[in-house]
C-alpha cells in the first residue's frame, strides 16, 4: 500500500480501505443491525447448510455406492443424536453468537488459548474457503450440464474456467458491497426446498410404480465385491466405516450458533434451539430421501468425475422425469443458492480477522478493510480451484474435514463444561465426543487433502499472526488507566515538583530494596537528591492479550511511594502512565532505565511472547509513535 502514491492511486487506496470498521459481509449488512423472525435467520444458514443437496447424493454414491442410502441414515442419525444437543448446548453457553471456539478459548489460557484458536481459524478457513469453491465447481457443473448449454453454448464445456468466473463474480460483489443478505436467503431458500420437494415426490413415484429398480438396488446391496452373499450386519459394518465420507451433511451447525445475534428477543436461546432443530429436521429428510432415489435411479456410471450425474444428482432426475424446462428452473435455483452459500462463506471468512485477530494484535491494519481480504480470499480459491481441476468429488473431503474439526472441538468444548459441572449427562457427551474423534480421524486417513490444506492455513495463519505483532510492537495498547485513591494522593502531591519515575522489577519489596534502587538510580542518572522520585512496579499478566486495562494502586513503604499495577507488556504500560501523566498534570514525565546485558534480537522475542525484555528502548519507541512532537515527549534516561 506505501507505494501506491498520485491521486489516481490514492483514490485506489481510499476505495480499497474504505470501511476499515464495518466490513461488507453478509452477515454485518443491514441485517446485523435488524433482528428477525428465528425461521428467516434459518434461511440464512440454510442456503449454506441446504444448499449441499445440490452435491451431497453424488459424493455419497462415489463414496459408498449402492451402501450411501444405509450410511445416509447413521449420518442422520450422528445429527439428530449428536450435532443436534452439542450445538443446543453451545447456543446456551454463546448466546452472542461466539460458538465453541469461543467455549474452548475460554477453557484454556495465555498463549496456549491463543495458539489453540489460531489453529481452529485455520479449519474454520479450510471450511468456508472450499465451501466457495465447491459450490462455485458445482454451480459450473449445473450450468455445464444443461441441455440448453450443452445445445447451444458449447464454449461454456471448461469447468475451471466457469468455476474461476463465479468465484470471480462473488467477488465483484464483495468489492461492491453486499446487503439484504436476509430476504435473498429466505426466497432462494424456499424455492429449492420446494423444487427439491418435487424431484424426490417424483422420484419416489417412479420407484413405486417399478418395482424392479428397488429388487435391482436390493441386489447389488447384498451382494459383495466378490459377487457372494453379504449380510445385514456386514452392511451395517460396512456402511459405518464409510458414513464419514458424507460428512458434508453436518455442514451448517456452527454457522447456526454464529448468527444468533441476528434472532430476535425474548427467547433467543431457546429460538435458535428451535433453529436448530427445524433446519436439523429438514435436512435429514432431505438427506435421506435424496440418497435413495438417486441410488436406485441413476446408473452407476453417470456418478463418474464427467458423467451426467457427477456433482448434480438430483438435477439428473429433474431432467430425466420432469422435463427440460422443469430441469432448466432446478438448476437455475440450485446455481443461485449454491452461489449465495459461497457468499455466506465469504461473508464468514470477513467476519473471522475483525472477531479474534485484531483482539491478539495479531492482525495487520489494512486487515481491518474487507476488500484486501476479499482479493486475498479470492485468490487462495483461484489456487483451490486450480488444484483441484474444479472436481467437486475431489474437494469434498477438504470440505468435509473442515466441518469435522469445528463439529469435534464443539463436542470437546461442550464435554468439558458438562464435566466441570459434574453434570449426570457428561458420559454421553463424551460419548457423541468420541463418535466425532472417529468420524474426523477416519476422514483424514481416508481423504488426507483437506488436513494438507487446514495445515497450510494454520501456517500461513501462525505466521502472519506472528509478523503481525511483532510489526505492532510500537503501538501504545492500553486502552485504559484508573488510579486509586493512594495512587492519586501521590500524583496530585508531585503538582509542584518535576515528575521523575523510576521502575521496578520487586523482588522483596522491603524498605531496603527501595532504598538501594533510589540510590542507584540517583547516581546514574544524576537525579537531584531534593527531587521526590515515584517508584513504578508492572506485574505481567497475560502476555498474550494484546490489549489491557490498567488498575494503578498507591502503596507506601517507609515514606517511599510506590505505583504498582498488572500489565499484559511492561513497556506499553509504562509509556501509557507517563502520558496519562502528562496530560493530567500538564508536565512532562522523566522516567529512568537501566540498561540491560544481552542479545537485543532475544529481547524482543521475549517481549513479543511474554510482555518484557529491552524494556528501555521499547518504551521510547512506543512514545515515539504516540506523540510525533518532541517537546511534548516524555522523556526517557537510560543510566548506568
Amino acid at each position: 500500500m506505501s507505494s501506491i502514491n498520485g491521486s489516481s492511486n490514492g483514490g485506489l487506496k481510499d476505495w480499497l480501505m474504505q470501511g476499515a470498521q464495518q466490513p461488507d459481509a453478509a452477515f454485518t449488512a443491514k441485517a446485523h443491525h435488524q433482528k428477525h423472525a428465528w425461521w428467516q435467520v434459518m434461511c440464512l444458514t440454510g442456503v449454506d447448510y441446504f444448499s449441499t443437496l445440490g452435491y451431497q447424493p453424488g459424493i455419497a454414491f462415489a463414496a459408498a455406492g449402492v451402501l450411501s442410502p444405509i450410511a445416509t441414515l447413521i449420518l442422520v442419525m450422528l445429527t439428530l443424536f449428536g450435532a443436534l444437543p452439542i450445538y443446543n448446548r453451545v447456543a446456551a453457553e454463546s448466546p452472542r453468537g461466539q460458538g465453541s471456539i469461543s467455549m474452548l478459548e475460554s477453557l484454556l489460557s495465555r498463549w496456549k488459548s491463543k495458539l489453540f484458536v489460531l489453529a481452529l481459524l485455520g479449519f474454520v478457513a479450510t471450511d468456508f474457503v472450499i465451501t466457495i469453491t465447491l459450490s462455485a465447481a458445482d454451480a459450473s457443473e449445473h450450468i455445464i450440464h444443461n441441455p440448453f448449454v450443452e445445445a447451444n453454448l458449447t464454449g461454456l464445456d471448461h469447468p475451471i474456467l466457469v468455476t474461476f468466473l463465479m468465484i470471480a463474480v462473488l467477488a465483484a460483489v464483495f468489492l461492491k458491497g453486499f446487503k439484504e443478505a436476509i430476504g435473498i436467503a429466505v426466497f432462494l431458500v424456499i424455492a429449492y426446498l420446494a423444487l427439491n420437494l418435487v424431484v424426490i415426490a417424483t422420484g419416489i413415484y417412479h420407484i413405486v410404480i417399478d418395482p424392479s429398480l428397488i429388487a435391482n438396488w436390493k441386489t447389488a446391496l447384498f451382494t459383495n465385491s466378490h459377487g457372494g452373499p453379504q449380510s445385514i450386519l456386514m452392511i451395517i459394518g460396512l456402511s459405518l466405516l464409510v458414513f464419514p465420507k458424507l460428512a458434508l451433511g453436518l455442514s451448517g451447525f456452527e454457522t447456526g450458533v454464529a448468527v444468533m445475534p441476528l434472532i430476535e428477543n425474548p427467547h433467543r436461546i431457546e429460538k435458535t434451539k428451535k433453529l436448530l432443530r427445524t433446519s436439523a429436521l429438514i435436512m435429514s429428510f432431505f438427506l435421506i430421501c435424496s440418497s435413495f432415489i438417486t441410488s436406485v435411479l441413476i446408473p452407476a456410471a453417470e456418478f463418474e468425475h464427467g458423467g451426467k450425474a457427477s456433482g448434480r444428482a438430483l438435477a439428473f432426475l429433474a431432467h430425466e422425469y420432469l422435463g427440460e424446462i422443469f430441469g432448466t428452473a432446478y438448476d437455475v435455483s440450485t446455481i443461485l443458492i449454491l452461489w449465495f452459500a459461497g457468499a455466506s462463506a465469504m461473508a464468514g471468512l470477513l467476519n473471522i480477522v475483525p472477531r479474534y485477530l485484531p483482539r491478539y494484535g495479531m492482525a495487520p491494519n489494512w486487515a481491518r478493510a474487507s476488500r484486501p481480504l476479499v482479493i486475498i480470499f479470492t485468490l487462495i480459491c483461484f489456487a483451490i480451484t486450480f488444484i483441484f481441476e474444479a472436481n467437486v468429488e475431489a474437494q469434498g473431503g477438504a470440505y468435509a474435514t473442515g466441518v469435522l474439526v469445528l463439529m469435534t472441538s464443539a463436542a470437546i468444548a461442550v464435554t468439558i463444561s458438562a464435566w466441570s459441572k459434574k453434570q449426570g449427562i457428561k458420559w454421553i457427551y463424551l460419548f457423541i465426543a468420541l463418535v466425532f474423534t472417529y468420524t474426523t480421524l477416519t476422514n483424514i486417513v481416508e481423504r488426507p487433502d483437506g488436513i494438507k490444506i487446514a495445515s497450510l492455513f494454520i501456517l500461513a495463519i501462525i505466521i502472519a499472526s506472528f509478523v503481525s505483532r511483532a510489526m505492532r510492537t510500537t503501538e501504545l495498547r492500553i486502552q485504559k488507566i484508573e488510579f486509586d485513591p493512594v495512587a492519586m494522593e501521590f500524583i496530585e502531591d508531585l503538582a509542584g515538583e518535576a515528575i521523575r519515575i523510576v521502575t521496578n522489577r520487586r523482588e522483596t519489596g522491603d524498605v531496603t530494596e527501595y532504598r538501594f534502587k533510589e540510590h542507584e538510580k540517583r547516581v546514574d542518572n544524576h537525579i537531584p537528591a531534593s527531587d521526590p522520585i515515584l517508584f513504578y512496579e508492572i506485574e505481567i499478566g497475560d502476555a498474550s492479550e494484546f490489549t489491557g486495562k490498567l488498575e494503578v494502586s498507591g502503596v507506601d513503604i517507609a515514606g517511599y511511594r510506590i505505583l504498582r499495577t498488572k500489565a499484559p507488556a511492561v513497556p506499553n504500560a509504562i509509556a501509557a502512565l507517563l502520558l496519562k501523566l502528562r496530560d493530567k498534570t500538564g508536565k512532562t514525565p522523566h522516567v529512568y532505565f537501566g540498561w540491560s546485558e544481552g542479545n537485543p534480537i532475544k529481547y524482543l522475542i521475549r517481549y513479543i511472547i511474554f510482555g518484557e525484555g529491552d524494556t528501555a528502548p521499547v518504551t521510547r519507541e512506543i512514545l515515539r509513535v504516540a506523540e510525533p512532537d518532541p517537546e511534548l515527549r516524555p522523556n526517557v534516561h537510560v543510566g548506568g
